[in-house]
């Protein structure tokens, strides 16, 4: 309760009359499907890039662009869920300082939903969108974090809904709402500035909105070879590889190794694929190398073998990785060699990486050292 408040004083402190139910029930409705779209989405993001075993086998390499899809919208409306949730935050928080605090079994579960709602929404924007920036001020592991504070979130908003539901339901339809002075001016600001923020953030993303790109951390035009970097080769400490050294292994029933320049004799193939990444930007182009199923075939693995992919980087949490039979095996998915018709620059992966269709782009290894086959 606000110092120097009493009980019987409080609601007079809150004097503009758009702290009412209509428009905490309006706002909620954006908030709540902001949510949605990113708490599902979050779900497929993390699912591809740490699937359980029971999902494992049953990745889908398309469509081409589903994760640049799904990724943006994860982002695109966690951005527009934080002017959404000041705003409800705003409407509500008279009713934050009621007294007595609870007042019955279906308040303290009323209580309980905003406790859990509040406290995990504003943690999961708050870390979400210093991700985006690459920034992590705080000593727990972020990825695991949010995706349980997603879940906390969801928890409390059905909580919240089903404590609150004869009153959201009363006020649903603009025709059982009394009209109040203002209203509509305050949802039409909310709804302007959530258009807003979205316009200048989404264009690394969306291309049509590119040139509209100026709160967005990156702009996925703008790095070597046209493409953005999230990780460099000097970070990765791989800056130094020299082609004339380099070799390829791929382990398997029958292993082999191959110089930069047998893999450039090798078939090629050229493949428009976008990179995605968690962060929100996407940005497509032409790959070209071996296709990966190709390798597998020579050494020896069964259609259903899944395959380890090992890069020359010292230190990271995606120096190895693995990749599904269904990414193995799609004739998009390559060991690329090129980006639009250029060697890859070091930033990029030189001489080798991974692409494939609709994967998130932590996983599309670069500096690769060394494929084994998983039977």
């Amino acid at each position: 309760m606000p110092p120097g408040l009493r009980p019987a004083e409080l609601q007079s402190a809150f004097r503009s009359r758009l702290h009412e139910p209509r428009t905490a029930v309006v706002i909620g409705r954006w908030l709540g499907a902001a949510f949605i779209v990113c708490f599902l989405t979050g779900l497929i993001s993390h699912g591809l890039q740490d699937p359980p075993g029971w999902l494992r086998d049953h990745l889908p390499s398309r469509p081409v662009n589903g994760y640049r899809i799904t990724q943006g919208l994860h982002v695109i409306s966690g951005i527009a869920a934080i002017p959404l949730l000041g705003a409800k935050l705003w409407t509500v928080y008279p009713r934050l300082f009621a007294w007595p605090p609870v007042r019955s079994v279906l308040h303290a579960l009323e209580r309980l939903g905003i406790v859990l709602l509040l406290g995990a929404a504003v943690l999961e924007v708050f870390t979400g969108l210093l991700n985006t920036l690459q920034w992590y001020p705080w000593p727990f592991p972020f990825r695991q974090t949010h995706f349980w504070l997603a879940w906390i979130a969801v928890g409390g908003l059905l909580l919240h809904i089903a404590a609150k539901y004869p009153e959201i339901s009363a006020n649903w339809r603009r025709v059982r709402a009394a009209q109040v002075p203002g209203r509509r001016a305050f949802l039409t600001g909310v709804a302007v500035s959530v258009a807003a923020v979205t316009a200048v953030t989404a264009g690394q993303t969306v291309p049509w909105l590119r040139r509209l790109d100026l709160l967005a951390p990156r702009r996925p035009d703008v790095g070597p070879q046209g493409l953005p970097v999230n990780r460099t080769a000097a970070a990765a400490g791989t800056a130094h590889v020299v082609a004339a050294d380099w070799r390829l292994a791929v382990k398997g029933r029958t292993p082999y190794t191959l110089t930069l320049a047998e893999l450039g004799a090798l078939p090629q193939y050229t493949a428009q694929l976008p990179i995605s990444c968690v962060e929100g930007w996407s940005a497509s182009a032409h790959w070209t190398g071996v296709r990966v199923r190709d390798l597998l075939d020579r050494a020896g693995a069964h259609a259903g073998a899944r395959l380890r992919v090992v890069s020359l980087e010292r230190s990271g949490g995606y120096a190895v990785t693995e990749m599904e039979a269904s990414y193995a095996r799609d004739p998009l998915t390559l060991l690329a060699l090129r980006v639009n018709g250029e060697v890859l620059a070091p930033d990029h992966g030189f001489p080798a990486r991974i692409i494939a269709p609709n994967r998130p782009g932590v996983l599309q290894t670069k500096w690769v050292s060394r494929l084994e086959v998983v039977e």
